[in-house]
């Protein structure tokens, strides 16, 4: 399967804005023959947005979701988006996965970063689930859930062989060793494809790191952006790495009845 990923520099609360650009993207991932496009944290909306979250975020019958089907249909191709979802008098920082078809998967983040997060949004407490994407199993996170390994080995024990990671990395050293080290490692002790999708450029007081990547289960890069607006495409096949799993069957040779404290 041919996937894309859509690095972005956000409109900072333009939502119909953001949605144009994530359209732009889609068709043109379509005309090289893509399947899935993966876009950032929250990229619909912004990410440093602080109080207005209340006003801008959605629920899942609202325009955001209403426009990414629209595009995903026009487009045929699957998108994965960040979006604030409104659930009642909570908000959420969640993600969607929408098919050509109209059918969609959700899932809210489960470890807020920082204070800002905290502020503005619950987090969700639902385990990540594995869904079935043109024939691969799939799982979604959102940038600090993929910081604990318990979240990625969660989704491969389920079967996931594809993870997608929307993200809003800031700039700095840490940074640069979380999408330089820490995400390699994780698609590598999985065994899993892992796609990581940040946002770029700056926004308010904000700066992004980029450096978004696209992982083989061996945690090669099929493909990786710098620090500007990018659309990054790579072929990804579960059958093509088996002998690197064989090796390093991690998930075979767990013992989980050594792993407690206390």
């Amino acid at each position: 399967m041919l996937i894309s990923l859509y690095q972005m520099q956000p409109l900072s609360g333009d939502v119909p804005g953001n949605l144009g650009k994530i359209a732009q993207a889609a068709m043109a991932a379509a005309e090289m023959g893509a399947e899935l496009l993966v876009t950032p944290e929250l990229g619909t909306s912004g990410y440093a947005l602080g109080a207005l979250f209340e006003e801008v975020a959605e629920g899942r019958d609202g325009s955001i979701i209403g426009a990414l089907t629209e595009i995903a249909a026009d487009c045929g191709l699957a998108i994965c988006a960040g979006f604030p979802e409104r659930d009642g008098n909570q908000v959420f920082n969640s993600s969607v996965l929408i098919r050509p078809d109209g059918t969609a998967e959700f899932y809210r983040k489960s470890h807020l970063y920082g204070e800002s997060e905290r502020a503005a949004f619950v987090p969700g407490h639902a385990a990540p689930h594995v869904f079935d994407l043109n024939g691969i199993k799939t799982g979604m996170l959102i940038c600090y859930d993929v910081e604990f390994p318990e979240n990625v080995r969660t989704l491969a024990l389920a079967g996931a062989e594809l993870i997608l990671v929307p993200t809003a990395l800031p700039q700095g050293i840490i940074s640069r060793r979380i999408a330089d080290t820490v995400v390699p490692t994780r698609a590598f002790e999985n065994g899993v494809f892992l796609v990581y999708a940040d946002l770029c450029g700056n926004e308010n007081e904000l700066s992004y790191g980029g450096r978004s990547v696209i992982l083989a289960p061996d945690g090669d890069e099929l493909a990786r952006a710098g620090m500007r607006e990018t659309l990054l495409v790579a072929e990804i096949n579960t059958g093509a790495y088996e002998d690197a799993k064989a090796q390093n069957p991690y998930l075979a040779d767990r013992r989980p009845g050594l792993y407690r404290l206390g």
